[in-house]
């Protein structure tokens, strides 16, 4: 099977066509890399059956191409983290609604297998705990930048369930919750490796709001199982799953887990939204997924321990340091 993946040198996507590779796959990546990496990918490069393009999933004839060329797309291209949503509005709801547009657009015309992954931010300031992917949503108001990104996330929903019902494309939704693990860079926010890279060098370790603030975070390798079962799960299509592990911690005793396990003794110093962000920042105070769908229709959900996510955090960014 040949799969095609946008934004495949991400740090998703790369995992994912790592495994893919190591199973037998063909795999075709595009990466413009405005958030991906070359780096994430060199290891592949020269492998029999890798093949991949530079350049935009915004790119109707170049999708297409890549599109016709494949049997399955799994559409992982997207602005990602909250420093660069909340920084540059426009170029996350463009990039997200549009690529997805595009995407759909392409393997609608041959009736493709196709994989949009969503996000847990969709559920807004939902206080409904767990998550279920049948709930109502609440997003906080459209003069707050912060929502951007969830409301384009909800609407590549929309998009991907109505081109399945209207026009009868295979498609498959997948909203993953935390998603963390080697690979992962902490440039546009992402918590658990700036957390550990600050561990790592003695700087204080940055937590913002008061801390209380709760979630849940999966390892990437429990991302890339569920991807590859959902893919061939006929019940799956036409749906949409939530893709998290649920072991529960407040933002506060990760960075205290996340110094322990460094070895360190730096600070743990709050810092308000207002100074990490913009003023009248909205943050939610738990986010939980209902995952009983995922594991259901699969078989499968992720269970890997918090404590082996942020060891493995912590030596991928300790891997970084020794190189610099």
């Amino acid at each position: 099977m040949k799969i095609f993946i946008t934004g495949g040198a991400g740090f998703i996507g790369s995992h994912l066509a790592e495994r893919l590779l190591g199973r037998g796959d063909r795999v075709l990546v595009l990466d413009d890399l405005s958030t991906g990496s070359m780096d994430n990918i060199a290891h592949l490069v020269g492998r029999d059956g890798f093949d991949y393009r530079i350049g935009s999933a915004l790119d109707q004839p170049l999708v297409s191409e890549c599109v016709d060329r494949c049997d399955v797309t799994i559409h992982l291209a997207a602005a990602v983290g909250v420093r660069l949503i909340v920084e540059k509005p426009v170029h996350t709801i463009e990039t997200n609604v549009r690529a997805t547009e595009v995407v759909l657009n392409a393997v609608a015309k041959k009736q493709k297998l196709t994989l949009i992954a969503s996000t847990s931010e969709v559920y807004g300031k939902s206080a409904k705990i767990p998550f279920s992917e049948e709930d109502d949503l609440q997003l906080g108001p459209t003069s707050h930048s912060r929502w951007a990104y969830a409301c384009s996330k909800a609407l590549d929903e929309w998009l991907g369930l109505a081109y399945h019902r209207e026009k009868k494309v295979p498609v498959i939704l997948a909203r993953f919750f935390n998603t963390v693990g080697p690979r992962q860079t902490g440039r546009y926010g992402m918590v658990l490796p700036n957390f550990a890279m600050q561990a790592l060098t003695g700087e204080p370790i940055t937590v913002f709001g008061t801390g209380e603030q709760a979630r849940c975070f999966g390892h990437v390798k429990d991302a890339v199982e569920a991807i590859l079962r959902l893919i061939a799960a006929p019940a799956a299509v036409g749906n949409v799953f939530n893709v998290g592990n649920d072991e529960e911690v407040t933002i506060l005793q990760l960075a205290e887990r996340v110094r322990d396990a460094a070895g360190s003794s730096s600070e743990i110093r709050l810092v308000p939204y207002d100074e990490a962000y913009a003023e009248g920042f909205e943050d939610m105070l738990r986010r939980v997924p209902d995952v009983r769908r995922l594991e259901r229709t699969i078989g499968f959900r992720p269970r890997t321990p918090l404590s082996e996510i942020i060891a493995d955090v912590v030596a991928d960014q300790r891997a970084r340091l020794a190189v610099r």
